[in-house]
């Protein structure tokens, strides 16, 4: 029971506040306090209670000039009150949790009077090193808690200057100011939190730091944060978000590189020591690729045998002679898994020194590599196929334009697409299903004004190519499953429905197909590959962009030099595992950035009409194909508007927002 009369205090808000009991009904307690309110409170939220009692018939004025009065003293006294001594002497005391009274006696000595023993309970809440106010005690922290309290305080002041600091940096760096470290000293470590918290939010290490900084610099935008990055030269315009939350690895480590720069260019003489690996240096072998390419990983030739037989070669450059399973080159292919292909650029599987350079079938020089060799008919009837070590010289490098152009006056080209087409005819009699959409090549020289274009897969030059890689995969893999080794094979199960037959189909039926397709599969055992009609099928082909192919070298050349299986069943099985998992992220990355340009070309086309094909329709969406960049969109069915597969139609561009990847379109 605290009587009426009685002056205590209460803490409401995080502040002290004095009243007096007006009446305790023994629940409850009515108080009037020093800012003139009554209120009830229960008695268990009283720290302190005076002996001394005042007349409550004084009037309200003169009640509330004592609380004041009494706040304003005990305040007064509370901040000259050094708790580090009364610490020091408590410290030495046997117990560790004392009565308010026991500890401002250590201070003030003598006989307490009220406000003294309320001073100090305010110096305790308001300096927490060294005491905690709990359950009517005051607990003494030990030396430990206390430094750890300590440095938790100097963190706050840190955190303070870095938010009042970086939030009139970064407005200033909005207004498009170059600030540099002299200004703002931790421009670095804040954009570096900045960058993590724009890529993974609140998983980020700093994140609630990022947000209270951009918050108070007045940058509350969904993408503020992006746009900082940009301004202060820290992000391109068009930043591969993708790319940078995925993890994949960009730069190469030093390691790698001087891995790299150890590896010189081959010396004929060296690379004949090698009794396994002939000399096919005669031979008129060509390459054929895009004008653009730099890196050469495959080439061919086309010979005629004097019994009227052919003999073609395919020849891949032979990696795995100059990388071994052990060294810092193969771990990071293993990481990177492939080589990624951007229209501002690309992310090599290995460095460009190498990729452009000595691993390249450059023309002019020796190069060893992987020939496969296949003998034929001018029929296209293959008679036997061999695969051997070599060393070659490539005499020509044409371009897809060039054999193009080529095609019906150049015999040995004309020749070659004539058998290329014959095993595309074969391929489709198994059951292959040619799905070839044209390329979609995104432009942009200029960011502000994306361009796309189409370009077509189905050229006689690049279907001769794509043909013979196909025939040179299938070999490496009959091969491995001749010697009953174990390797990647690539399979796909049929499609769950087919629609296409033959070489040549509608964009409205290929585009229908893909949606029917099985999943393909990465096995260390060999399966047929229903999509390329071939009964086993693996990928060695390119060497310098996919792990998977440099792998199956390694596999293919050992057994080829007659030192038996290199990679054993578990070791194959756990690379299809690391490839699958590496793929798959590398994938995300490429489809994402793809249509994050698609976007950014249909951007400056918001409010305009674009064709589409109707590929799929359902009972509450319908599926449709933008045909100037082969952009998939799904639509409500419109009533007054019925479509049908096969049908093309407008449809109006009506939004367009990159960066939050997002397309809406209305009929």
């Amino acid at each position: 029971m605290i009587p009426p009369g009685s002056l205590i205090e209460y803490i409401e808000s995080g502040r002290f506040l004095c009243a007096l009991v007006m009446q305790d009904t023994g629940k409850r307690l009515r108080l009037l306090n020093q800012n003139g309110r009554e209120v009830n409170l229960p008695e268990s939220r009283v720290l302190i209670a005076s002996g001394q009692r005042h007349p409550l018939d004084s009037g309200r004025d003169a009640l509330l000039e004592i609380l004041r009065t009494a706040a304003d003293r005990r305040n007064s006294l509370a901040g000259s009150i050094d708790l580090a001594e009364v610490w020091e002497l408590a410290s030495e005391e046997e117990q560790d949790a004392f009565p308010a009274e026991f500890l401002a006696g250590l201070l003030f000595g003598g006989e307490l009077t009220d406000d003294q023993v309320a001073a100090f309970l305010r110096a305790v809440f308001a300096d927490r090193f060294y005491f905690k106010y709990k359950n009517g005690l005051v607990t003494v922290h030990t030396p430990e808690q206390v430094e750890q309290l300590r440095h938790q305080r100097e963190k706050e002041k840190e955190k303070e200057a870095i938010l009042e600091q970086g939030a009139e940096a970064l407005r200033r760096i909005m207004n498009g100011e170059d600030i540099d470290t002299g200004q703002w000293p931790d421009r670095d470590r804040c954009l570096a939190w900045l960058e993590e918290y724009v890529l993974f939010g609140s998983e980020a290490t700093e994140s609630d730091l990022v947000r209270q900084l951009l918050k108070r610099a007045g940058l509350t935008g969904p993408h503020d944060g992006y746009h900082v990055l940009v301004q202060s030269g820290i992000w391109d315009a068009d930043e591969n978000i993708a790319l940078r939350r995925a993890e994949q690895p960009v730069a190469f480590t030093g390691e790698c590189l001087q891995n790299a720069a150890d590896i010189g260019e081959p010396e004929v003489e060296a690379l004949l020591a090698d009794t396994r690996r002939k000399d096919l240096r005669h031979l008129d072998v060509f390459t054929i690729d895009g004008a653009d390419t730099r890196d050469f990983d495959d080439a061919l030739h086309l010979e005629r045998l004097d019994d009227g037989t052919l003999r073609i070669g395919i020849h891949i450059t032979d990696v795995s002679s100059f990388i071994s399973p052990r060294d810092p080159l193969f771990a990071e292919a293993q990481e990177r898994c492939t080589s990624l292909y951007f229209p501002e650029g690309q992310v090599p599987m290995l460095p460009e020194s190498l990729s452009q350079g000595v691993f390249s079938l450059i023309q002019g020089r020796p190069r060893p590599v992987l020939s496969f060799l296949v003998r034929m008919t001018p029929e296209g009837e293959i008679l036997g196929t061999s695969l051997t070590p070599a060393v070659v010289t490539v005499k020509r490098q044409l371009t897809y334009q060039a054999v193009d152009q080529a095609m019906g006056t150049d015999a040995d080209l004309t020749l070659l697409d004539s058998i290329c087409g014959i095993l595309r005819r074969k391929r489709a009699e198994r059951g292959a299903l040619f799905l070839s959409l044209p390329d979609v090549s995104i432009d942009i020289s200029d960011r502000d004004a994306v361009r796309v274009r189409l370009m077509p897969v189905d050229t006689p030059a690049r279907t001769l190519v794509s043909e013979l890689m196909i025939l040179a995969n299938t070999i490496a893999a009959s091969y491995l499953a001749g010697q009953e080794a174990p390797g990647l094979f690539r399979s796909q199960p049929p499609p769950k429905k087919r629609i296409i037959s033959g070489v040549r189909n509608a964009l409205q039926d290929i585009a229908r197909q893909r949606r029917f397709l099985s999943r393909g599969e990465l096995t260390a055992h060999p399966k047929p590959h229903s999509g390329l009609g071939v009964n086993c099928y693996t990928t060695v082909t390119s060497p310098i962009r996919r792990f998977l192919d440099l792998v199956m070298q390694h596999q293919l050349s050992s057994l080829l030099h007659g030192r038996g299986i290199l990679f054993s069943l578990g070791e194959c099985k756990t690379f299809a595992g690391i490839i699958n998992q590496k793929l798959g992220r590398a994938n995300t990355v490429r489809q994402q950035r793809h249509r994050y340009w698609i976007l950014r070309y249909l951007e400056t086309r918001v409010g305009e009409r674009a064709n589409a094909l109707v590929v799929s329709q359902g009972p509450r969406r319908i599926n449709l194909l933008l045909t100037d960049c082969l952009f998939d969109i799904d639509l409500p069915p419109n009533p007054a508007f019925p479509v049908e597969p096969g049908d093309m139609v407008r449809v109006k561009i009506a939004r367009v927002r990159p960066l939050d990847n997002v397309l809406r379109v209305e009929w």
